[in-house]
């Protein structure tokens, strides 16, 4: 994993300084009530977004930015979480992955004699995501099969965790703000 950037020094590599996913996906607009409460504690959104341009930072090492993309967008798929897993699909598709890769996921149609990386990744944010709890020893083996690097296994582990965060955090302003309008 890296070092989150210097507080004096913000991390972007996801394209715009003003940028905020879980403002943008919840639909929050600069100045309303919502907004207001969730920037309260500006360091709390801030580091949540830091954090998403940190793990999908295009020169870390161990996994390259389109696995980390696949991961992130198949967690917020099988997690139901479709705007956000559509805002990876766009992500996925700048950074040069094939519509026909995602059709292939969709499927469980993917070759396994040249996808069996993809595919041992996407099995672990299967495994994390659906039944965390039966996680074993023996499918970090499958990854390291894979050629995937304890550290690589590490940072795959601690996006899926982010991004079922980002998700919840996401659907609890999307629920709030659907209340106020309902009010």
């Amino acid at each position: 994993m890296t070092d989150l950037a210097s507080p004096t020094q913000p991390s972007t590599p996801t394209g715009s300084e003003d940028t905020d996913t879980v403002d943008a996906l919840a639909g929050l607009q600069a100045g309303s009530p919502l907004a207001a409460i969730r920037h309260a504690r500006d360091k709390v959104a801030l580091h949540t977004q830091r954090s998403e341009d940190a793990l999908f930072d295009p020169s870390l090492p161990e996994l390259s930015l389109q696995e980390r993309l696949f991961a992130a967008w198949y967690t917020a798929r099988l997690s139901l979480a479709d705007d956000l897993a559509d805002a990876y699909t766009a992500r996925l598709i700048a950074a040069g992955a094939q519509p026909v890769t995602l059709d292939a996921i969709e499927t469980d149609s993917l070759d396994p004699a040249t996808d069996a990386r993809l595919i041992a990744i996407l099995s672990h944010v299967k495994l994390l995501t659906i039944k965390p709890l039966e996680a074993r020893p023996e499918n970090l083996q499958t990854l390291q099969h894979a050629g995937i690097t304890t550290r690589g296994i590490v940072a795959l582990s601690q996006l899926i965790a982010f991004v079922t965060y980002q998700l919840r955090v996401i659907a609890g302003l999307t629920a709030l703000r659907a209340a106020q309008g309902a009010a």
